[in-house]
């Protein structure tokens, strides 16, 4: 069983889909793993440390040359893994619903793509979900990056010149980037308040010590939409909320969204008339923004002004904790393979739960009944 792993090529990802602690663990279950040279740079793992840990040194066609399963952080182009052995598996994340051409060159090409953004939101496979490791990272990052722009500080701060306001920050989506920006906001000192469509969600804000903004007049969703996610609510209840948001928002200075539906383009939260009503010197982080965006006015990786409001937001949120993402990301791909490793048959074999929810092709085919035909 020989393991691949590529340099991501993909335009600002620093992320790497092994490292040393993963490449050991998939020695000691037999497997020989092949990393091309410069793959970690870039999230602080040099090439010595792949080598002492066990793995082979090469360019990329050396070590894709015979390769049974390719790991990495985005899926590379076929093209790429032209030397894999026939039927080869390549697990890493696709973004099946807007790259649909590239999952039908991976049947073309006779590859076994797995995604790992369609890992199922079940209890066992937790510590394989790279959605939520990344989304977690993406969080407390978003919350740094608005504290960066924000031209004040977050704790309130009683000195012998005067007292400073605590800052108050507002987190609209309460999933696992949601509370993990809450909990960071909290522990820089801030004031925090969020919202979610899920009622359901109202005891975790409060368990992290911030206010909940709810709307209390519309029923909203009561426990979680499929796979965990939140779903398109009616145009009442959007109303009732867009009203609520815009009488608090106006009093936020920093408001951090996060609201995404998978297979569609990001919910718009907040208008140009919103942010009109926001104190210049506010700060918008919008981790929605590489799938259309949450707000109104942002643009990936790039900072925008309105009203004297700061919207900003990363493309690729998680690639700017290039180390700690890369660590996650690959103990998510090592659960996975390994929880269903065969040591009779030397690799890993998968079960119809998981291995079909995440299995976009297989015998020259699209198989995932969740991106057609």
């Amino acid at each position: 069983m020989r393991i691949a792993v590529l340099q991501e090529r993909a335009a600002g990802e620093t992320r790497v889909a092994a490292t040393p602690e993963t490449v050991r663990k998939f020695v000691a279950l037999g497997a020989t793993v092949a990393v091309e040279r410069g793959a970690g740079e870039a999230a602080a793992v040099n090439d010595a440390a792949f080598e002492e840990a066990g793995a082979e040194l090469g360019s990329a066609a050396e070590v894709v040359k015979g390769a049974d399963i390719v790991l990495a952080v985005q899926a590379p182009e076929p093209a790429a893994l032209a030397g894999a052995s026939g039927g080869a598996w390549v697990a890493a994340t696709f973004n099946p619903f807007a790259e649909k051409d590239r999952v039908a060159a991976y049947a073309a090409a006779g590859l076994e793509a797995l995604a790992m953004e369609f890992m199922p939101r079940i209890t066992r496979a937790q510590s394989m979900d790279v959605l939520s490791s990344q989304s977690n990272l993406a969080g407390y990052k978003a919350v740094l990056a608005a504290a960066g722009e924000y031209g004040r500080v977050f704790p309130m701060m009683m000195t012998a010149a005067g007292t400073v306001a605590a800052a108050r920050v507002f987190v609209m989506g309460v999933g696992v980037a949601g509370l993990q920006a809450i909990a960071t906001a909290r522990r820089l000192g801030a004031q925090v308040s969020a919202t979610d469509v899920r009622s359901a969600t109202k005891e975790q804000i409060l368990s992290l010590g911030a206010k909940p903004i709810f709307v209390e007049s519309v029923a909203g969703i009561e426990g979680e939409g499929s796979g965990g996610y939140a779903t398109e609510m009616s145009e009442e209840y959007q109303k009732a909320q867009a009203e609520l948001v815009s009488s608090h928002i106006a009093k936020q200075d920093i408001v951090i969204t996060t609201a995404l539906i998978p297979g569609r383009a990001a919910p718009r939260l907040i208008s140009d008339a919103q942010i009109a009503t926001m104190k210049p010197g506010s700060v918008i982080f919008d981790l929605a923004v590489a799938q259309g965006g949450n707000v109104e006015h942002s643009v990936a990786d790039e900072i925008v002004e309105r009203h004297g409001v700061k919207i900003m937001g990363y493309s690729n949120t998680p690639a700017h904790l290039a180390a700690d993402a890369s660590a996650l990301f690959a103990r998510n791909l090592y659960n996975f393979l390994s929880a269903f490793w065969d040591k009779e048959q030397g690799r890993p074999v998968l079960d119809e739960e998981i291995g079909d929810a995440v299995r976009l092709t297989k015998g020259g085919k699209i198989v995932n009944e969740r991106i057609g035909q």
